[in-house]
């Protein structure tokens, strides 16, 4: 069972990662490009940390604390932008 999860995320993880590649040749203005790639760059670090770091086994105070992290990067780098 945890085997075919694991392998159902490294999939989707491989078909962000070309997403991303696709998105960074295209015709898009370089912000919206940027902020496109920082929500997949998200939705992947939560996959990799979630399911093969294995955070989701970890204490609340862990998943607060990445929860935490990773949209402060992201409000961050809006600004920035």
């Amino acid at each position: 069972m945890t085997n075919k999860i694991f392998l159902q995320v490294w999939v989707v993880l491989i078909l962000l990662t070309i997403t991303t590649a696709l998105i960074s040749n295209t015709a898009l203005s370089i912000k919206s490009a940027a902020l496109l790639i920082l929500g997949i760059a998200v939705v992947k670090f939560y996959g990799v940390s979630f399911y093969f770091m294995e955070v989701r086994k970890a204490h609340l105070f862990w998943k607060i604390t990445l929860l935490f992290c990773v949209l402060l990067f992201f409000i961050i780098s809006l600004l920035i932008l």
